[in-house]
């Protein structure tokens, strides 16, 4: 399919609209930019100047009908391919050379129904590894090295920080405070956080051996090995020749950070199939951060404490995106629950009211 000049000289302007004026991170673009070339690929590189509402209905059922290896797309992606459409053409359609062009009411035509956009939306529960598999994963490093020290402090920090793995690539010494075990996603010292704000985290006390971890790592790297406040807290693998062959052989960790997440997610995967445990993606220590600490939670003050040491503004986030159980724990808690009120019954609980009162407290002020 030949590319349209046309076509390429819009997107362009848009792209760099996106990134100048509305602040989009490089991700977000190019999840515009896909979801532009998917509509491309349907009009055959038409040029845009000719949408229209037979245009967009016709895109609708070809996106519905549209198969990758095999499958239909999941109702997640075609529901964002054309939520980014929408948003380009409402934009298009107010610039030179296309207001007479495009009408906004043939633009309205890319939307899905209600239904399609519930289920698109609607939070789904995901796996993710507790307290337990943690502490077997973490004892099951046998260290003996810089490398086996780094991935066990590596596998605690992931649960006790709870943040994204692109901030722990970034963080730094200068970072953390071990006295009140406190790190700081700060963006002035190279910290990648989401929407570049700046987040005080305070580790989850969910395990002293774990805790222990971390800290004899971050003392290692300060007092043995020499590093500096402004070197990874997490460094990258050095790899050294074999002397008197080709063979390159790990060699210990060196100043320098990650380049992305793929180093990460490589580490969990070889240390769980060396326990004989499953693998865990980086961020569901995130979400087993955040179900952990949810159930220490007695008070809505508290709820509102973990949610932002996790970098939420709005505590309903942490509640409805990340507080989705699975069935089997559902079962589970549900079993706890004493619904007959046996002897010993204290009646004790969060009322239903000051949780509601508390959500909308804190939603009115995000």
């Amino acid at each position: 399919m030949r590319a349209n000049p046309s076509n390429e000289k819009t997107k362009r302007r848009y792209f760099r609209w996106l990134k100048e004026a509305e602040g989009c991170t490089e991700s977000t673009i190019r999840s515009v930019e896909r979801a532009i070339c998917v509509f491309e690929d349907y009009t055959e590189s038409a040029d845009f100047k000719i949408f229209c509402e037979r245009q967009a209905t016709g895109f609708k059922r070809w996106l519905n009908e549209k198969r990758r290896s095999g499958k239909p797309l999941s109702t997640a992606t075609v529901y964002q391919t054309i939520r980014h459409l929408k948003v380009y053409f409402k934009w298009l359609a107010g610039q030179p050379g296309y207001k007479s062009q495009i009408s906004l009411d043939a633009v309205s035509y890319l939307s899905l129904d209600k239904k399609t956009v519930r289920a698109a939306l609607a939070p789904r529960p995901r796996k993710f590894p507790d307290l337990d598999y943690v502490i077997g994963l973490t004892g099951s490093i046998d260290v003996q090295n810089d490398i086996d020290q780094r991935d066990r402090a590596l596998v605690a920090f992931l649960l006790l920080a709870g943040m994204r793995y692109t901030a722990i690539c970034t963080l730094t010494l200068a970072c953390v405070e071990l006295d009140s075990l406190t790190v700081h996603q700060d963006p002035r010292l190279g910290v990648k956080t989401k929407f570049g704000e700046s987040i005080t985290t305070r580790l989850f006390g969910f395990s002293d051996t774990l805790t222990e971890y971390v800290v004899s790592w971050v003392e290692y790297l300060s007092e043995t090995k020499g590093f500096q406040p402004t070197d990874p807290l997490f460094p990258k693998t050095k790899t050294g020749q074999v002397e008197g062959g080709y063979t390159f052989v790990a060699s210990g960790v060196e100043p320098v950070q990650w380049s992305g997440g793929n180093a990460i997610r490589e580490i969990l995967r070889r240390r769980s199939l060396a326990a004989g445990l499953p693998y865990f993606a980086p961020h569901a220590f995130r979400r087993a951060a955040i179900q952990l600490a949810g159930r220490h939670c007695i008070t809505p003050e508290q709820y509102k404490a973990v949610s932002q040491n996790l970098g939420h503004k709005d505590v309903a986030t942490t509640l409805l995106t990340y507080g989705m159980l699975d069935s089997h724990k559902v079962g589970e808690v549900l079993g706890e629950i004493d619904f007959a009120n046996k002897p010993g019954f204290k009646g004790e609980g969060i009322p239903p009211g000051e949780v509601a009162q508390f959500l909308k407290k804190y939603q009115s002020k995000a």
